[in-house]
């Protein structure tokens, strides 16, 4: 298996720039995931790595090999998209020799990685069944076995699973990332959805109007975002903003609005003078980082006023009204019971805060 690399890579669609500047790489045997919004470039780089669209500029290497000129045949990849794609006239088993057909194997090979491809997907049973009578998972799991037969250097997933329910999805996650795992074929995933990237992937690339925000691990993404962009978009419920500013006082260094005041860790007092920040900031923080009780204030919380709770099953989010018409939502445990206008306070893991700045968003901690 081999390793991929785009090496500044530009694409543009007339004026319009749909992938800027990219540098990206994927090592050897590795799951990376492609994560943004639509319209984020995340589609082109995919087609730009089947081959099924020119760069612009730059350059595109698997291992040593440049690959820019080589036409999608040639570049030893398999590619699954979201709609499928079978022939609707050929049976199962068919649709999964079809490429290997194509690249004049003869039968008892074909038969042989069909069948094998077949049993890994558990699907052996379903062998004689043309698409129709198929499920929406077994019709993906053929997709799958059509790419799992030729033996690729690399797999290119185009939001394979987006369209499944819910309980589905939630399956073919575990599926595909075993697969993987089992493979170890170098696969690059391109996905809208936070919950398939982080709990899938090896590494992470955030895009976001064509230029790439952040590559890391699924952890440093989450916990460590580096800017604010990346900070609301990971993460569901999203974080929580906050304008605030900060305050100097004998030792210790707060950050603070009309809201709250709470304190930096010398950690990230260090960390906010170095970067040379400003006084005025934005408070990050993770509704799983946010405690909330009913009644009277205690050491160290902040009072607020319940606006709304939503019970989600094993949680319950809690919709608090801060002072100076600021909101902020916090997760606590199922069960929790609050009426509107009721007064509660919150206390805020200072440890698991963030910091960003309010004129360019980079984060400082």
């Amino acid at each position: 298996m081999s390793s991929v690399t785009l090496d500044h890579v530009w694409k543009y669609y007339g004026k319009t720039v749909a992938v800027r500047d990219l540098h990206l790489e994927c090592p050897e045997n590795s799951f990376l995931c492609i994560l943004g919004p639509s319209g984020c470039g995340k589609s082109s780089t995919l087609r730009m790595l089947a081959g099924l669209e020119q760069i612009s500029a730059g350059e595109i290497r698997f291992g040593a090999r440049r690959v820019n000129d080589l036409p999608p045949k040639d570049r030893d990849i398999a590619m699954v998209f979201e709609n499928y794609a079978l022939y609707p006239h050929k049976t199962v088993f068919e649709n999964m020799a079809n490429p290997l057909r194509f690249q004049g194997v003869d039968q008892p090979t074909i038969d042989s990685k069909v069948r094998k491809a077949a049993e890994l997907l558990e699907i052996e049973h379903l062998l004689d069944r043309k698409p129709a009578q198929l499920s929406g998972g077994q019709k993906q799991r053929t997709a799958i076995g059509r790419a799992i037969v030729r033996e690729p250097q690399l797999f290119l997933f185009d939001e394979p699973i987006a369209h499944l329910d819910a309980k589905l999805r939630a399956h073919m996650r575990g599926e595909l990332k075993h697969l993987q795992r089992k493979l170890r074929t170098t696969t690059i995933y391109v996905t809208h959805d936070q919950l398939e990237a982080l709990s899938m992937a090896d590494r992470i690339a955030v895009m976001h109007e064509g230029v790439l925000q952040q590559l890391g691990t699924p952890d440093e993404v989450y916990n460590h975002p580096c800017n604010e962009w990346v900070a609301g978009f990971v993460g569901d419920p999203p974080m929580n903003f906050l304008d605030c500013s900060l305050e100097q006082q004998a030792d210790a260094v707060y950050a603070c609005n009309a809201a709250l005041r709470v304190p930096l860790t010398p950690q990230q007092a260090a960390a906010v003078n170095q970067a040379g920040g400003k006084l005025e900031m934005r408070l990050g923080i993770r509704p799983d980082d946010i405690a909330v009780q009913r009644g009277a204030l205690t050491n160290g919380a902040f009072a607020g006023e319940i606006f709304v709770t939503e019970p989600i099953g094993g949680d319950t989010l809690v919709d608090i009204r801060l002072p100076g018409e600021q909101r902020i939502l916090a997760r606590t445990r199922a069960g929790f019971r609050g009426d509107v206008g009721e007064a509660c306070s919150l206390t805020l893991d200072q440890t698991r805060m963030h910091l960003f700045s309010r004129e360019t968003g980079l984060a400082y901690f």
